[in-house]
């Protein structure tokens, strides 16, 4: 599942990583069979590196789990690890591996793309394809927009570059909110960018975390950058992206709920774009898992939800009654103590959550113990305040899942309530990804419920990819990069795909792009069991759409659905609009003297309502599948 618990460590951590990445090998660990069926291999498997951890300065990292050529796993770690690994009961054999290679940040690889092979290959990384991105300041000059290996821009590029720090890679720079600088300021611009098309960059890592080989989705495409915010008027930079010769757009930004298409400047922008052959992928909002509650509605985009990879910053919190409870931070500090310490939860009354906001721990003592808080809007202001207090360390459940429930069970159940904090580093491989993101908006559509929204998941969730400044105040070096969530990340993936299929297939039109993607989307986990959401629960079409991307499979999809512009006029009249509502959005006269109902346009998806009696109506969705 998404991380239901995440932990905040306020003062510093168990020394897990703090070596030199030539001083660890990757190791091969043959175990003997366990005996009957055990039901969550990769957590038993973590039970050996943790006792590796208990009795060494450092933890291994876990780097792979098999589960048919043997029993057992590969893991990072130094040589005397190994020894004492070995030692273990229950271990055959520990054997360093042939060959090392350094894993990039993942979700490239996660989604199936490989240097040399198959669509990146075929695709030329993307080389010649422009993609638009619309979102609020950029950082030129980031090592994530060298343009190392990419071509001059194709001569139907006709934008502009208006301040410095443009080159093959970032061909435009253009700003459209008067009265502000391009500078971005929460980085979240140039996170999505670099996401999209940020060209490759060694050793990218956060506080030593993630560390790999940085790259967007396409990462030899060109980049042109329009400032716009969501309070900004957006068709500007829309139209100037048409103008400019864009071939795809990525816009991270959309509407707060759905409106009529006539009223959406998205929709109306997109839809245009879509005439003149660009594609466009927008956000499907972070409003979930409440149900109608997307943004970016119009069947002439892509709406693109949120899933996860397989990649953890894991953090273990133990409880007095031995019960390990997985979660995430970002902030795994060299030195923090494993003792047990008092757990504090600091409210009293069942009803309340504790936000752990400003003077809530005034009267509680707090001083060098672990502050369990409830989930907020603002992580980091919390943190603050248990720092402040005087705490330890922060432990935040989110309020969806298993695991907060299970600490404040246990909480109740005595009266000398413990725990401590076990740093576990980078995790990857794991096989039950991708899983639904709990915040990635589901539908149905509310402006169009025969059409069935979101259309695609992508990786939304621990996405590192670059950022303005360093968070570790780290001033000798320009790669700077963070790790964020949202479906503002999944957005920016499916836009480099988009870009990487185009090159492949110049020919190409935006609705076949989309049909490729969603008739090759796959609905299981890389275990082949269905993907869940955020209640361990097989995952509906409203929170995945087709289900998650697959590029490989994109690029030779068995069936495309092919929509011309005029086909959406009959679709738009069965809706209800009026001829004059229909020309603001395809901006030429209309006539409704012939209309369909919305499951007759030739879209890649539809859902169909049947009523069962009097009483309820249930809806059947057909997804076209990958022969």
């Amino acid at each position: 599942m998404w991380p239901t618990i995440g932990v905040v460590l306020l003062l510093t951590c168990t020394t897990f990583f703090n070596t030199k990445a030539s001083d660890l090998k990757t190791y091969i660990i043959h175990l003997s069979s366990p005996e009957g069926q055990v039901r969550d291999i990769e957590e038993l498997y973590t039970l050996f590196l943790l006792k590796v951890a208990l009795r060494s300065n450092e933890k291994p990292m876990m780097a792979y789990t098999y589960r048919h050529v043997i029993t057992g796993f590969a893991a990072k770690m130094l040589a005397d690890q190994a020894k004492v690994m070995e030692n273990l009961s229950g271990v055959l054999s520990v054997k360093p591996e042939g060959v090392y290679q350094l894993q990039t940040t993942r979700s490239p690889y996660f989604l199936g793309l490989r240097q040399n092979s198959g669509l990146w290959k075929e695709s030329n990384y993307g080389k010649g394809i422009i993609i638009g991105v619309m979102d609020n300041g950029i950082t030129p000059g980031h090592p994530s927009f060298n343009d190392d290996g990419v071509p001059t821009p194709p001569s139907t590029w006709k934008g502009k570059c208006e301040v410095a720090g443009c080159n093959n890679k970032l061909i435009g720079i253009r700003n459209f909110v008067k009265g502000f600088p391009l500078k971005d300021y929460d980085g979240h611009r140039t996170h999505t960018s670099s996401t999209a098309a940020g060209n490759f960059v060694d050793n990218a890592n956060v506080s030593g975390l993630g560390n790999g080989t940085a790259s967007g989705m396409a990462p030899l495409a060109h980049l042109a950058f329009y400032k716009a915010t969501p309070c900004s008027i957006i068709h500007p930079p829309l139209d100037a992206a048409i103008e400019d010769g864009v071939n795809v757009m990525s816009l991270s930004l959309g509407p707060a709920h759905a409106l009529p298409y006539y009223k959406d400047n998205v929709a109306i922008g997109a839809f245009t774009a879509m005439q003149k052959g660009i594609f466009v992928s927008c956000a499907a909002g972070n409003y979930g898992p409440n149900s109608t509650s997307l943004s970016n509605e119009a069947p002439c985009v892509l709406t693109v939800g949120a899933s996860t990879n397989d990649v953890r910053f894991r953090t273990t919190v133990v409880l007095g009654n031995k019960k390990l409870l997985h979660g995430e931070s970002l902030y795994q500090p060299k030195d923090f103590d494993r003792k047990l310490r008092p757990l504090v939860y600091p409210v009293k009354d069942e009803e309340r959550l504790a936000q752990c906001n400003e003077g809530s721990l005034d009267h509680i003592d707090v001083k060098g113990k672990l502050v369990l808080c409830d989930v907020s809007d603002d992580p980091i202001a919390m943190g603050m305040v248990v720092k402040n207090a005087g705490g330890a360390a922060m432990i935040v459940a989110n309020d969806i899942a298993s695991e907060g429930i299970e600490i404040k069970k246990y909480i109740k159940s005595t009266s000398s309530v413990v725990a401590t904090i076990l740093c576990g580093g980078t995790v990857i491989g794991l096989k039950s990804d991708p899983q639904m993101a709990f915040f990635s908006s589901r539908g149905p559509s509310f402006t169009s419920p025969g059409i069935l929204k979101p259309d695609i998941i992508g990786p939304g969730v621990d996405i590192l990819a670059a950022w303005p400044v360093s968070i570790d105040n780290e001033t000798r070096t320009k790669a700077t990069f963070f790790v964020s969530h949202g479906t503002s990340m999944s957005c920016p993936h499916l836009a480099g795909i988009a870009a990487l299929l185009k090159s492949a297939h110049p020919e190409w039109s935006p609705d076949a792009i989309k049909s490729a993607i969603m008739t090759t989307a796959s609905q299981v986990n890389r275990h082949g069991e269905p993907i869940v959401d955020e209640r361990a629960l097989p995952a509906d079409v409203f929170a995945m759409g087709s289900g998650h991307a697959n590029p490989p499979k994109a690029h030779e999809p068995g069936l495309v659905f092919y929509i011309q512009p005029d086909d959406y006029i009959p679709y738009l009249c069965g809706l209800g609009y009026t001829p004059k509502q229909i020309e603001m959005i395809i901006r030429k006269k209309a006539s409704c003297s012939k209309t369909i109902p919305e499951a007759q346009l030739n879209y890649p998806s539809l859902a169909v309502s049947l009523k069962r009696g009097d009483r309820k109506s249930y809806l059947k969705v057909i997804i076209p599948t990958h022969p």
